[in-house]
């Protein structure tokens, strides 16, 4: 059974998410009673819970869909609140993509949606339990505050490109009359997905150590897939709070592995990445999870996670790479 986020944070959200939920109810059965949310365009009306989701939509759906992304740019998705109006759009979407049990309020949404067509990532791509890092036990647990298993697929382009194909055949059945653009956009981002996934490959062949230091348990699929390993300083939670014997194993593992690079993150404040490496005398640099971009005009998936790979190239001292560049965080406000 797929739990929601046990955090205090997530308790919040979940409380607030009834509020919203009651509230649109009342907007959608006193406003459009009951017609569909299709825009007088034509084009299919597109829910995506947050930025991954949000790309597949707008790669695959093209000129064909109208995409509304319940998370902003810049915004940590876990922290997610639904308003009233939001609430409404995911009950009178014609299709929804999310992942289930990532954002609980985005979860009861869904669940009182009349749509036919809910596209739930994990059924694409089941999630796996990762621990901190291969070599510790439960890490005191709090690994577990999150979904029934790590939430970030998509940073194994392999998983994301069936999660992509998932959403095409979806597509493809609310919309029938443009199921041969959907394929043909489905299968030109699957293409660039096995690119990426081969530059991953071809990058990480020589590296000098196959273990990589980051604040947040984001990056296990990752690991998982190009043979290294994560050492994480927080659990899947981002807010989690290490234990001092945490810190201690980290500590450990970064001195018996060579690691030169502590990884921290975009959207989460960048403090403890920031003492971790102080402490142990390493650099610090960008691994982002790709939980949300803040300027999609400049980045997407694609750019991002390339940019992930030099700085993983660079900090685990794979030939002719630069050396990681030194980064002083600057706190997330």
């Amino acid at each position: 059974m797929m739990i929601g986020l046990l955090s205090r944070r997530t308790r919040k959200t979940a409380a607030l998410a009834v509020t919203a939920l009651a509230s649109a109810l009342a907007l959608t059965a006193c406003g459009s009673g009951g017609s569909s949310a299709k825009g007088t365009d034509g084009k299919l009306n597109v829910v995506a819970s947050f930025y991954p989701m949000e790309f597949l939509a707008r790669q695959i759906g093209g000129e064909h869909v109208s995409v509304t992304d319940l998370t902003a740019p810049g915004v940590e998705p876990h922290d997610l609140e639904l308003t009233a109006k939001q609430v409404a759009n995911v009950q009178k979407a014609d299709a929804i993509i999310y992942l289930k049990g990532l954002q609980p309020t985005v979860d009861q949404a869904v669940g009182q949606s009349s749509s036919k067509h809910r596209i739930d990532a994990t059924a694409a791509s089941p999630l796996v339990d990762h621990h901190l890092d291969e070599g510790t036990a439960e890490a005191d647990g709090h690994q577990h505050e999150g979904p029934a298993g790590d939430p970030h697929i998509w940073l194994d382009p392999t998983r994301y490109a069936a999660i992509a194909k998932s959403v095409g055949t979806e597509f493809a059945k609310a919309d029938p009359t443009h199921a041969a653009d959907y394929q043909k956009n489905t299968d030109e981002l699957v293409t660039k997905l096995t690119a990426l996934d081969q530059d991953f490959q071809a990058g990480l062949k020589d590296v000098k150590t196959k273990t990589f230091v980051t604040s947040h348990a984001a990056f296990g699929y990752l690991a998982d897939h190009y043979g290294l390993t994560q050492v994480a300083i927080n659990g899947v939670d981002p807010e989690s709070e290490p234990t001092p014997a945490r810190l201690a194993e980290v500590q450990k593992a970064a001195k018996d592995n060579g690691v030169t690079t502590v990884f921290f993150e975009t959207l989460v404040s960048p403090k403890l990445a920031d003492t971790v490496a102080k402490d142990l005398g390493l650099k610090t640099a960008v691994l982002d999870p790709l939980e949300g971009v803040k300027d999609p005009s400049k980045d997407d998936y694609l750019s991002v996670m390339r940019q992930n790979l030099a700085n993983l190239r660079a900090a685990l001292g794979a030939p002719d790479s630069a050396p990681a560049a030194s980064a002083t965080p600057t706190p997330a406000s």
